[in-house]
């Protein structure tokens, strides 16, 4: 299996996360069809309007118990990164939508075939993004078969989960439930972690940042229920992740120089081959990044994984520096990126160097929010 993709709607992702509203400004300032914004529209008012607060939804006598205990533990997780992380979590996942198994949106990304270079599409507020979400298959489809016509690799996926990034409740999808409680903690406290800081343009920095709060932040919970299964299991799927980000940035950065030496078609799928048999020796303990071992890749595929995978040992080696303060973490990320000019990911790396006076005096703080 393949971590679920989520969506900033606009569209995107794997685990991908704006909203209708921001779609119509699409339509308006970028040009996107009609078409596009109105089907958009049209399937986001069905999720709105089948939301249901979780609390009356609990009250129901015929409600089954596994369905019972997520829905409490949702909102028990959103507490969490609200008091204890310091997310800004408003009224997102307060609420429960019903959507049919095959009311998904689905995501396109691309990318250039001998470079790792990824295909964007440009829209308000969140700037340039590498997917674009459709919620219908065929349409999905339809533009990533243009986008190869036009030479480009392409990937599409269905996407479980969406962040409005704090300008709406965002509902907590049926689809969700079908998820274990520990990869669920996780994507609740994700979305969080976008509507309390999003980068606008940088998709990787925002959605690696996120994987790592969504992870760490899903063991920090259990921990607190005392739950040592959940805590265990939580603490193997996050092990995974770093395992896979280290892999996946060493081939990302094998592959990068081998295009820029200049290589064919086939010499490029000789190093993907090698690629998924060094995948295979890993010690993975879960399947959550399986599907890297078989599935016939390309650059849009390993882009994407990267966008979520991204430098995660950097996080990763500030939370140890931080003796394991999750919030402070979280705080000293947001004040760096805040403050840095250029790439995000240099600016954290620069607090793990040489932690500054400042870093040291916020023990105890909470992060600032901020929307990018």
């Amino acid at each position: 299996m393949k971590r679920a993709r989520e969506q900033i709607l606009t569209p995107g992702s794997r685990l991908p996360s704006l909203v209708v509203w921001l779609l119509l400004f699409s339509f308006a300032l970028s040009g996107c069809s009609p078409t596009y914004v109105l089907r958009a529209g049209y399937e986001e008012a069905k999720i709105l309007w089948r939301r249901e607060p979780i609390e009356r939804v609990l009250q129901r006598l015929d409600l089954d118990e596994t369905t019972r205990a997520k829905l409490q533990m949702v909102l028990d997780v959103r507490e969490f990164a609200q008091d204890t992380l310091h997310l800004r979590a408003g009224r997102s996942f307060t609420t429960y939508a019903r959507v049919d198994a095959d009311q998904v949106v689905y995501v396109v990304s691309a990318a250039q075939r001998l470079r790792l270079e990824p295909y964007t599409w440009w829209f308000p507020i969140v700037g340039r993004v590498p997917y674009k979400g459709f919620f219908s298959k065929s349409a999905a489809e339809e533009e990533a078969a243009a986008l190869e016509h036009a030479g480009y690799d392409t990937d599409v996926g269905p996407s479980v989960a969406f962040s409005t990034l704090g300008w709406f409740a965002d509902p907590l999808l049926s689809s969700l439930l079908r998820y274990d409680r520990t990869i669920l903690a996780g994507v609740i406290i994700h979305e969080l972690l976008h509507n309390t800081s999003y980068l606008a343009g940088r998709a990787d920095f925002d959605e690696s940042f996120a994987t790592f709060v969504g992870d760490r932040g899903a063991i920090a919970y259990f921990i607190t229920r005392g739950d040592i299964a959940a805590v265990n299991r939580a603490a193997t799927v996050w092990e995974d992740g770093l395992r896979f980000s280290d892999f996946l940035g060493g081939f990302v950065a094998r592959l990068r120089q081998a295009y820029a030496a200049g290589i064919t078609l086939a010499e490029r799928q000789q190093l993907f081959a090698a690629g998924q048999e060094e995948f295979r020796h890993l010690p993975m303990a879960t399947r959550m990044y399986g599907d890297f071992a078989t599935e016939k890749l390309n650059n849009a595929i390993i882009l994407h994984d990267l966008m979520y995978a991204d430098r995660l040992r950097v996080f990763e080696s500030l939370f140890q520096q931080q003796h394991g303060d999750l919030g402070r973490t979280i705080a000293i990320v947001l004040d760096a990126i805040h403050k840095a000019k250029g790439d995000p990911f240099a600016a954290v790396q620069a607090t793990i160097d040489k932690p500054s006076l400042e870093q040291r005096a916020m023990v105890g703080k909470g992060p600032r929010p901020h929307d990018g």
